[in-house]
């Protein structure tokens, strides 16, 4: 692995060439070591590391906005780049830019992204485009973050909505002591692509992190699961913490403390506006109604414990009759979600830890590894070694 440790631009330094090692993710600890980073005010909220809102299953679906491919538009166009030609054969048009209701899918992003990586001019054109956003690039989604109580707030927000502002990976957040973290899953559906991805989309939040503050964002450490560029030393001015490169994880550290942080520009009605327009966004583009994603996402902050049909009902005020009627109305049933959620958390497990087979079993709510075998190979026409097996020789 290689490490950059954050100094002044124009010092003598040299990358150092250390043996590549795995790097601890937060999901390989004890859960009781592992707590979630945000708050509300002062009062820190606990909870298990997980994924947020993962990628939509169907790739080719247009359930993405535009946000934040303005800033990369502006820095390809500083550089002599048409948007025209930024779009070229991805089936995406420069009129759509000011376009609040167009949609693309995940997979034209990746080809508009491969096109500024083959067009641009300067290696590190990711880091520069990220560099220009602002509030306004991730409209509702940047709104929505400016004007939470706490950054705390403001995060917890970003990281449930990540799709909003055009994430191409899965994100999950935990702590270790003082210090917060994010961490990027999926990294081998990108392939050469990663360094752009990873570059565009760390720089575009550090900005909007730092926008949101009105003060830097203080980040520790960044983790890159790829070796370094020949701009690394680029990545100092923009994160301003030391770097490692060849890792076998993706990971962004940061003090954990800025979450108590209140948000200069803090507006509680603008927020719930702003909270309540993302989520029917969201349920229109993935056709989820409210209240099974309501209860997912309750599912997601508890698992291991999952909640019963009758403590979700209390949750949510409503009685456990209005619950299941609730739900068959919109074709569902409170099992049919759990399980969903147990097969989420299950493939989590087993692609980014080493946690034995019923270690896991035990942490999505099974009462023994042969259950958990039986239901696994249901879920997906395979037993969890073999699962495991088959994430590791991809990787």
């Amino acid at each position: 692995m290689v490490t950059i440790p954050a100094r002044p631009l124009g010092s003598n330094v040299q990358p150092c060439q250390l043996p590549c090692q795995s790097v601890p993710t937060a999901l390989d600890e004890d859960p009781e070591n592992v707590r979630a980073l945000f708050a509300t005010g002062v009062r820190h909220i606990v909870r298990p590391p997980k994924i947020i809102t993962p990628l939509h299953p169907d790739l080719d679906a247009p359930t993405q906005s535009l946000l934040g491919l303005a800033a990369l538009a502006a820095e390809l166009a500083a550089e002599g780049v048409s948007v025209n030609k930024l779009f070229a054969h991805t089936g995406v048009h420069a009129n759509q830019l000011e376009d609040s209701q167009a949609r693309i899918s995940h997979r034209q992003r990746l080809a508009i992204y491969r096109n500024a990586q083959r067009l641009a001019t300067r290696a590190d054109v990711g880091l520069l485009a990220g560099a220009r956003q602002r509030i306004s690039d991730f409209g509702i989604y940047g709104y929505a973050m400016v004007s939470s109580t706490t950054f705390g707030d403001a995060l917890k927000f970003s990281v449930e909505n990540v799709r909003m502002a055009g994430a191409v990976l899965q994100i999950s957040y935990s702590t270790e002591g003082n210090t917060g973290i994010l961490s990027s899953h999926g990294l081998a559906s990108l392939g050469d692509m990663l360094p752009f991805v990873a570059e565009f989309w760390r720089s575009s939040m550090t900005v909007l992190f730092s926008r949101v503050l009105e003060a830097p964002f203080p980040s520790k450490r960044m983790v890159m699961a790829y070796p370094a560029p020949p701009h690394w030393r680029n990545y100092e001015r923009m994160f301003d913490c030391p770097v490692e490169f060849g890792a076998d994880t993706m990971e962004w550290h940061f003090d954990v403390h800025v979450l108590d942080r209140p948000c200069p520009n803090a507006n509680p009605i603008t927020a719930q506006i702003c909270q309540q327009l993302c989520d029917r966004i969201l349920e229109e583009r993935d056709g989820i109604p409210e209240l099974p994603r309501q209860i997912r996402m309750a599912c997601l902050n508890a698992p291991g414990v999952f909640p019963s049909a009758e403590k979700m009902a209390a949750q949510l005020g409503m009685s456990l009759r209005t619950l299941h009627r609730r739900l068959a109305d919109d074709n569902y049933s409170y099992q049919t979600l759990l399980n969903d959620v147990r097969r989420s958390l299950a493939i989590e497990f087993l692609e980014n830890t080493r946690l034995p087979i019923d270690q896991v079993a035990e942490r999505i709510g099974f009462s023994d590894a042969a259950s958990f075998r039986r239901s696994f190979r249901k879920w997906t026409g395979n037993s969890p070694s073999v699962y495991r097996k088959g994430t590791d020789t991809e990787g």
